[in-house]
């Protein structure tokens, strides 16, 4: 069984074991097609278009299923190698061990958000942008330029209290755990972590920089957490409702995967505490 960790936890060896998969998925192409994908749902889910990955109910179980399929093209080149998560209301600095030049490197230069710094600069000649927004061939960060500050752990209890999965209208305007947890309304904690970090994290083509899959980890953990905390509380709408999916329909891009197949996380990982 997958355990995922917190990356603050991983040994010096399973730190290299995870950079060394992600920067083989990088060579052989098949990275760049999750940033693809990734992109053209963001651009595609807007309030009144038939959403699912974004500002919909199925952002959560869409970003499971994507991190899933993620974690096991690792696997297929490190069966070892599970996704780590950031615990951003602990690690919440510049100088946190994500950020260090044997992991994940640092911010970006003041005059154009270049990393320079660590396995992902493009100096290195192993981490060329390709899917871009911008036209920058390179990765980019700005670390807590955006907003000063992540989020809390106060008001992640805040919001791991709503015992309402979502509402109507299904949207960005929707009240619910859900749209809490993804940053539309409320003290906004998934949207806010992709605007600290900046760069290509504030754009559709965020996976780009590989935190996006250590900060989606710990978006899942948390859904984890408020699925545990709230047992008769469960994934709405039930039927297909105003161009959203409904707990039984199929996700796109997939052809076999519905909301209701991701309730269960433990069928596919766990994580190493869920305290």
């Amino acid at each position: 069984m997958t355990v995922r960790k917190n990356q603050a936890s991983l040994t010096a060896a399973e730190k290299r074991a995870f950079v060394d998969a992600v920067l083989e998925l990088k060579r052989t192409g098949r990275y760049d097609a999750f940033v693809t994908t990734h992109n053209a749902f963001i651009m595609s889910d807007t309030d009144n278009s038939d959403r699912v990955g974004h500002r919909s109910p199925s952002f959560l179980p869409w970003h499971r299923r994507f991190l899933i399929q993620f974690e096991q093209a690792l696997q297929e080149i490190d069966p070892a190698v599970a996704l780590p998560y950031w615990d951003w209301t602990v690690d919440r600095t510049v100088a946190s061990s994500l950020w260090a030049p044997d992991f994940l490197g640092g911010t970006g230069r003041a005059r154009d958000g270049q990393v320079a710094e660590g396995p992902f600069a493009v100096s290195g000649g192993r981490w060329p942008v390709t899917v871009t927004v911008d036209g920058r061939g390179f990765l980019r960060r700005a670390l807590g330029s955006g907003v000063p500050q992540l989020p809390t752990l106060s008001e992640v209890d805040s919001v791991l209290a709503m015992p309402t999965y979502d509402t109507a209208p299904w949207n960005s305007a929707s009240d619910g755990f859900r749209n809490h947890l993804e940053g539309w309304r409320g003290v906004n904690l998934h949207n806010r972590v992709h605007v600290w970090v900046g760069g290509q994290m504030a754009t559709g083509a965020s996976p780009n920089d590989p935190v996006f899959w250590m900060h989606h980890a710990f978006i899942d953990r948390l859904w984890a957490q408020w699925q545990a905390r709230h047992p008769r509380s469960t994934y709405l709408p039930t039927a297909r409702t105003r161009n959203v999916v409904g707990l039984d329909d199929v996700m796109r891009p997939w052809n076999d995967v519905t909301p209701a197949d991701m309730l269960d996380h433990t069928r596919y990982y766990t994580y190493d505490t869920m305290a």
